[in-house]
């Protein structure tokens, strides 16, 4: 189901809850929302469509990939980007990674661990940053 982005700066702050086999169905909404943005979206987290649990999803050069609890274990080449968001206006300055390593659950709820680089890293670590609650 297309959920409505949630634009609630306050709502957008708070961290993020562990995601559990319940939540399953957040992550389809999530997928079939950044479907229907995928003109103007490359990623979302559970909480730009008000679900505060950590699930997030990803175009990865056209293969979508589902992420329950991802965790970044490393960073590596720190660079300087801005970047926009359907949730907020406008774009912000921040710091980025080059590749990164990430612990997730897949749509199954199995353990994963996977090295990201270049713009997936990037929106990976976008993504990661809704989940705590940090507003870029």
């Amino acid at each position: 189901m297309v959920r409505p982005v949630c634009k609630d700066v306050f709502f957008l702050s708070r961290p993020s809850r562990p995601a559990d086999l319940t939540d399953a169905a957040i992550g389809q909404d999530l997928l079939d929302t950044l479907n229907a943005h995928r003109d103007g979206c490359v990623g979302m987290a559970a909480n730009m469509i008000g679900e505060a649990v950590r699930i997030i999803v990803l175009d990865n050069e056209g293969e979508d990939i589902l992420m329950f609890n991802p965790e970044i274990l490393r960073r590596e080449g720190e660079y300087q980007t801005e970047e926009g968001c359907l949730s907020l206006e406008g774009t912000r300055k921040t710091a980025r990674f080059r590749k990164i390593r990430v612990r997730y659950q897949n749509e199954a709820f199995q353990n994963r661990i996977k090295t990201f680089q270049g713009f997936t890293a990037q929106i990976i670590q976008h993504e990661c940053d809704h989940l705590e609650g940090k507003i870029i």
